[in-house]
């Protein structure tokens, strides 16, 4: 099978390459997936540049990248009912704590990481249904149930904000966003029924005018570290922050003193350690909103398996108009 790896950390043009390796066999509650599409995630870029927290040093010969795919499953390990071969699935945590993740032909993962695709679900679909589609499912309802409430999603252009936009208002949910000049009829198309210029020197005062002067319940938070100052300010009482990335500033300053006599609640959001339970239920409200049509996913661009390098350099680069993946069945029409 062919796959994209490296041997070191560094440079998406210094250290990707595509490789010819052997297509490994699925070991008992396993499954063998032939791979449609890879996602690609800001978080695999940064693993190939940096690692993952917790591992020292470069742990395996070779890593094949990323988290997120979907294909077909063509194998079982002992265990796995053979029902599945056949069977259309998105993938989670491919390269999450292990070598071998979704940028190949075939990768072998723990079958409750292959997720049945529901029918009508494209497979490029599949292939975002893993960090973004996880991290906004939960964002929104991980602390319960949203209708009648002010969600303020801040970054809601991007990738997992779309999303988040898209879920709180099928939940029910009053929708602020917050994102760039660009972003703003994305985001108005998404759903927001308000959404504001981030870079306001008034944004707090804005976001309160936005909602009658009231408080908002829910804040689904892009980036922690510059904002969390506004949303002390806007959060209601006993409100929670759900923050999913803090890029710009990883060891920020907290107003206590106002979080506390707001009885705020912060969630610190990683979405490869969801729990069982929580995963479950992400999944399962996710799919109900795939079933109900309320999600449009954007895509930036559907690469070739020997275009990994511009891939990553997209992702690297920000400021996306949707997903980037790479397209790992060479023969595959794409929407099939």
């Amino acid at each position: 099978m062919k796959a994209i790896t490296y041997r070191a950390y560094g440079a998406a043009t210094e250290v990707l390459q595509v490789e010819d390796l052997p297509v490994p066999g699925p070991a008992a509650g396993e499954v063998l997936v032939d791979v449609a599409f890879s996602g690609v995630n800001p978080s695999d870029v940064k693993t190939r540049t940096r690692g993952q927290p917790g591992l020292q040093g470069f742990p395996w010969d070779y890593i094949i990248p990323h988290s997120d795919g979907s294909g077909v499953i063509s194998a079982v390990g002992e265990g796995v009912s053979h029902s599945r071969i056949g069977e259309r699935v998105w993938l989670w945590n491919g390269q999450f704590r292990r070598p071998c993740g979704t940028a190949a032909q075939q990768i072998a993962l723990p079958s409750e990481q292959a997720v049945t695709l529901p029918d009508g679900v494209s497979l490029e679909v599949g292939a975002i249904l893993g960090i973004p589609g996880l991290t906004a499912c939960h964002a929104v309802f991980g602390q319960g149930e949203v209708a009648g409430k002010t969600v303020l999603v801040q970054g809601g252009a991007g990738t997992v904000g779309l999303l988040a936009v898209q879920l709180a208002k099928w939940g029910g949910a009053r929708v602020i966003a917050t994102c760039g000049a660009t972003g703003r009829e994305r985001a108005l198309a998404a759903g927001a029924d308000v959404v504001l210029d981030y870079r306001a020197k008034d944004l707090a005062e804005q976001i309160l005018q936005a909602n009658s002067a009231k408080p908002v319940d829910l804040v689904v938070e892009v980036e922690f570290g510059v904002n969390i100052e506004t949303d002390a300010q806007v959060i209601a009482d006993n409100g929670c922050i759900a923050a999913y990335g803090s890029a710009q500033e990883m060891s920020p300053s907290l107003p206590f003193v106002t979080l506390l006599f707001k009885a705020v609640r912060l969630e610190i959001i990683l979405v490869y350690l969801l729990t069982e339970v929580e995963r479950a239920a992400a999944i399962s409200r996710l799919h109900a909103a795939l079933g109900a049509g309320a999600l449009r996913f954007d895509i930036q661009k559907v690469y070739n398996l020997s275009e990994a390098c511009h891939a990553h350099e997209a992702v690297e680069a920000g400021a996306r108009q949707g997903a980037v993946l790479i397209q790992m069945d060479e023969n595959l029409t794409q929407q099939d």
